[in-house]
């Protein structure tokens, strides 16, 4: 396991911030030189702590304006309808085989209350749920990268 250091940290955060950065752009703000940077970022992707460049996309923006997350029961073991079920809606955004009173979470996007009800209607067959809207998003200290235990002291 190899330990991060500062500069590897700055990277990350980052990068983090904006995937699209260049090279030489990343060199100019950690003080490296382009291939030094070209070094650390590929030991990144190749220990996996990099596993993927992405974007994001606003759900609202394309007219999915109501989050929520739905806990998800199964009934008589129906894991592998559910399976299918879910691997057929394209409004769930994650679901997580979990621990607790739940087997499942679910976060989901819809534009409508009632595609949300749809949706659920359709499981009430095989599952149980509970249903939690999503009013606001509680902004969170973004500081994971900082309390890595991989990272040098």
């Amino acid at each position: 396991m190899v330990k991060l250091d500062h500069t590897d940290v700055q990277i990350l955060e980052l990068l983090k911030k904006d995937a699209r950065l260049s090279i030489r752009e990343l060199g100019r703000k950690v003080h490296l030189s382009a291939p030094s940077v070209t070094d650390r970022v590929r030991k990144l992707e190749d220990e996996g702590i990099i596993s993927g460049y992405t974007i994001q996309i606003n759900r609202k923006a394309l007219g999915f304006t109501i989050d929520c997350w739905i806990e998800i029961t199964l009934r008589n073991g129906e894991i592998h309808r559910f399976n299918a079920f879910i691997s057929n809606c394209p409004n769930v955004v994650h679901c997580y085989c979990v621990a607790g009173r739940a087997c499942y979470m679910m976060l989901l996007t819809a534009p409508s209350l009632s595609d949300i009800e749809k949706l659920i209607n359709e499981m009430a067959p095989f599952a149980n749920t509970v249903t939690s809207i999503i009013f606001s998003e509680v902004p969170s200290s973004d500081t994971l990268i900082r309390h890595s235990p991989r990272i040098e002291n």
